[in-house]
């Protein structure tokens, strides 16, 4: 690896590990969205309101799946940066481990609190139904929704980008057929999609363990390598706890959201929430892409020393990330209604709900990807504290706005809560990473 990061050029080497990232996360979220048109269009606003109420449970389980698969697979990387292969194969079979025990762990937690998490998200009646039917199957199938999170982590980390990409490609179009075939030809509703999401999510993680075990895996594993070391396992819930937080966030603020848009609107607003969340993730997982696609080449030259090709990757990534994001606000404001007929064109309420909601939460739309950039460079220095810090900020700063953004402004309140916290937040994640690259400029 140290001879591919040094010497090929930096522009050709940002897009190598770039590209087939941010084609696998988009493909991964196909996971949702694809679910999320199925239900539109077939099942409704009731549909897309029980499965919004659902995420919040489900986002704990993406959250500790990316915890393990970041954490995990930045050790490795910076041990092979350093040179201790060894140790890096170590770090990887640790991380394998750590993955089956908090999948169990979860289900076991989340069995006692899906309840109580519908309860506060005000569901009721034909939301709170559908919504349990989601959850039945999804928290059976807990263990494959962590560990086809994880995986592809891990095997970008293995310097095999591409084949992570594959990886996802196969499990998103399984989703997409048995997506068709549980809610559109047997007619299972909710509990269909998250068949079809299970089955998909085996698939991933089937693939993806076999990998490590096979001749084409750079750090190729052996079972004496599949131990859990306390150490180890610490390091990577450390480095990687920001991105748990981050979906622990993003659980909390959802399910605000869905029980305040109850509280002032009704499931037709929540399934428009909904649709919004969908569009905004589209650009979240290719910001996601951009940043952990970039952080295997962050982490190796900080781990080698080697500071201005560092720099220059950080800046590479900052440019398209936040750039991408400027073009896809723009897009999304001129073309709001089609996009939106994706995913119910007959309901009109609907369809009102879902304009309105979208010129409000998107309106700092790139500010979402300029922040979740700046807590990957963190974690690529193994700097858990900063990049911890915010995630718990991203929380801190988002929540009153939430609770009292509403009391003035009723549901528009609540659509704008994200934007304006948003802004707030750039300013301290942007003068975080100021005062680094300025301790970096000195070195």
């Amino acid at each position: 690896m140290s001879v591919s990061l040094s010497r090929q050029a930096v522009n050709r080497q940002f897009w190598r590990y770039v590209l087939p990232t941010v084609a696998a996360m988009l493909v991964s979220g196909l996971y949702q969205v694809v679910d999320g048109i199925f239900i539109g269009r077939h099942i409704g606003a009731d549909g897309l309101a029980a499965i919004n109420v659902a995420w919040p449970i489900a986002g704990v389980l993406y959250g500790l799946g990316m915890m393990v698969g970041v954490g995990a697979g930045a050790l490795s990387t910076l041990s092979r940066g350093e040179g201790k292969l060894a140790r890096a194969r170590a770090q990887l079979g640790n991380g394998l481990v750590l993955m089956v025990l908090m999948a169990f762990g979860a289900t076991a937690l989340l069995w006692l609190l899906n309840e109580p998490a519908l309860a506060l998200q005000n569901a009721e009646g034909e939301v709170l139904a559908l919504a349990r039917d989601y959850l039945q199957v999804l928290l059976v199938a807990a263990p494959v929704a962590l560990g086809s999170m994880a995986l592809p982590f891990m095997l970008r980390n293995d310097e095999a980008p591409s084949r992570a990409t594959q990886l996802i490609v196969v499990g998103a179009v399984t989703n997409i057929l048995l997506d068709w075939v549980f809610i559109v030809e047997l007619d299972w509703g909710l509990t269909g999609a998250a068949l079809a999401t299970s089955l998909a999510q085996l698939l991933v993680t089937i693939l993806g363990i076999a990998h490590f075990f096979s001749a084409r895996a750079q750090t190729r594993l052996t079972l004496a390598d599949l131990k859990l070391r306390p150490y180890d396992a610490w390091r990577s819930c450390a480095i990687g706890f920001s991105s748990l937080l981050m979906y622990g966030y993003y659980s909390v603020v959802i399910g605000l959201h869905n029980a305040l848009f109850l509280h002032y609107g009704d499931a037709t607003v929540v399934g428009a929430y909904a649709i919004v969340s969908y569009l905004l993730a589209v650009y979240l997982l290719f910001a996601e892409g951009v940043a952990t696609g970039t952080q295997p080449l962050i982490s190796f030259h900080y781990g080698a020393g080697e500071y201005a090709l560092m720099k220059r990757y950080i800046r590479r990534m900052l440019l398209v990330a936040v750039g991408s994001g400027v073009v896809a606000l723009g897009l999304l404001n001129a073309f709001s209604t089609p996009v939106i007929h994706i995913f119910n064109n007959v309901d009109t309420h609907l369809i009102a709900a879902t304009e309105h909601g979208l010129k409000l939460h998107l309106l700092a739309l790139y500010l979402d990807g300029f922040i979740f950039c700046v807590g990957v460079i963190f974690q690529s220095f193994g700097a858990s504290g900063k990049a911890t810090g915010i995630s718990l900020a991203n929380m801190g700063i988002q929540l009153p706005f939430l609770l009292l953004l509403p009391h003035w402004l009723g549901l528009d309140g609540v659509w704008l809560a994200l934007p304006i916290s948003n802004i707030a937040l750039t300013l301290v994640a942007g003068t975080l990473l100021w005062r680094e690259w300025r301790r970096f400029a000195k070195a």
